[in-house]
């Protein structure tokens, strides 16, 4: 990290200091402007600041690029069967459903599944999709397109994401979020979409985490119903030690004080949406230097992920942010251990560095370990040609599509509902 940088790491973290006694005091609006790098990082996933590239477009241009892109770019257009799964607390989480395609499925399903007199034909194989902290659904843009039709699969938001309810023991009764309560929303998922036959479980980041507290809280669904997993881009635990390519005594200081920050400015959500939409070009630089590697990333890609992460309301964010350091679920792992198991993560992620995917596979000997050089944090947007290629691999070794079966192109953007 060059000096420069060094110097700005160090301003953020007194920015988050000065936040936290100006919060203190009363002066919100203070407190709102100072913290606004501080928010940024945590927006894009991360827990520190981050030098930046110098903007060299006027204000008015980079805004209509923005819409241009917006308007042009057909990412997260892709739409499915809606349905609704209920929390144990009563938090409505939406997900969709890609049916097979009716004139492919016989194809698809093989000799096994044929009906034999008369008796019922096995339900098809589920892939269940969940996606990261500050994303959606959409974040599988590029995967759902190439899968639709090859296979049944899920994609739901996780609960405050998305077309999710915001989480009701939150918002009601002040509860903490917890990655065990998430692998809990994850279970009503399923009941609600997939209550019969084989699963295949697919997780980003949080949404790895939240697979793992599924096979923690519910390790006979596990055993008797899924088939395969593949995590991408997560960790099993000791987040807290990721110092984002940070200087150690940096994040150390912006650690010890974002907590405080992040709640305070929580509970002056719309004020802080205000100071995020008027340094939107700050957070954009933010975001696209923790979410990609890659110099040559579409804009149009990097655009929709700044649009998926600008929509997480800061409360949320703050909501979010302590789970990661009591997340350990290492131990979950020995649920998957006779099952086929992709472990993918980009080389170059600085939220959920590739050794926590190594790690991972150290302690499941049999999975596939794929690290993507050149490759960040939203490695599945960034490289999808290489996710949607291991995943497809996955599948054929589950059973959920014939080896045959052809795999639409990784870039297809059409908005038709297959069957």
């Amino acid at each position: 990290m060059s000096e420069s940088s060094a110097e700005v790491v160090v301003d953020v973290a007194s920015a988050a200091v000065a936040a936290s006694a100006a919060g203190a005091a009363g002066g919100w609006r203070r407190a709102t402007g100072i913290a606004g790098v501080a928010i940024g990082v945590v927006a894009a996933g991360a827990a520190a600041g981050v030098a930046l590239e110098r903007m060299t477009v006027g204000r008015g241009m980079r805004q209509k690029a923005r819409l241009a892109l917006d308007s042009a770019g057909p990412y997260g257009s892709l739409r499915g069967m809606p349905g609704k799964a209920f929390a144990d607390d009563g938090t409505e989480l939406y997900y969709e459903v890609d049916d097979l395609d009716e004139e492919a499925a016989p194809a698809a399903i093989g000799p096994r599944r044929r009906r034999l007199f008369g008796r019922k034909s096995p339900a098809p194989v589920t892939v269940v999709f969940s996606h990261g902290y500050c994303l959606n659904q959409d974040s599988w843009h590029f995967q759902r397109a190439a899968l639709r039709g090859v296979v049944r699969t899920v994609h739901w938001d996780q609960r405050s994401h998305g077309r999710s309810g915001r989480g009701v023991a939150q918002t009601r009764d002040d509860e903490p979020v917890t990655i065990e309560q998430l692998g809990r929303d994850l279970k009503a998922v399923i009941d609600a979409a997939a209550p019969e036959g084989p699963l295949v479980l697919v997780g980003h980041s949080m949404g790895g985490m939240t697979v793992m507290a599924l096979a923690d809280q519910y390790p006979e669904l596990i055993r008797e119903r899924v088939v395969g997993v593949a995590f991408v881009g997560t960790s099993s635990g000791r987040l807290g030690e990721v110092n984002y390519g940070l200087p150690v005594a940096g994040v150390n200081a912006v650690r010890r004080v974002l907590p405080g920050v992040l709640k305070a400015l929580g509970q002056r959500a719309e004020l802080v949406e205000k100071g995020r939409r008027a340094t939107a070009d700050l957070f954009a630089g933010i975001i696209k230097r923790y979410s990609f590697a890659s110099r040559d990333v579409d804009p149009a890609v990097a655009r929709f992920a700044e649009r998926m992460i600008e929509s997480t309301p800061i409360d949320v964010v703050a909501e979010y942010y302590p789970a990661f350091n009591d997340h350990d679920k290492t131990e979950a792992l020995a649920h998957f251990a006779d099952q086929p198991v992709l472990v993918l993560a980009g080389v170059q992620d600085l939220v959920t560095p590739s050794e926590h995917s190594e790690a991972i596979a150290d302690l499941l000997p049999d999975a596939e370990l794929v690290l993507v050089p050149d490759a960040g944090h939203l490695v599945m947007l960034e490289h999808p040609e290489v996710v949607t290629d291991r995943l497809a691999d996955l599948l054929t070794r589950t059973g959920a599509v014939p080896a045959g079966a052809t795999v639409k192109g990784y870039g297809s953007t059409s908005t038709a509902q297959p069957g």
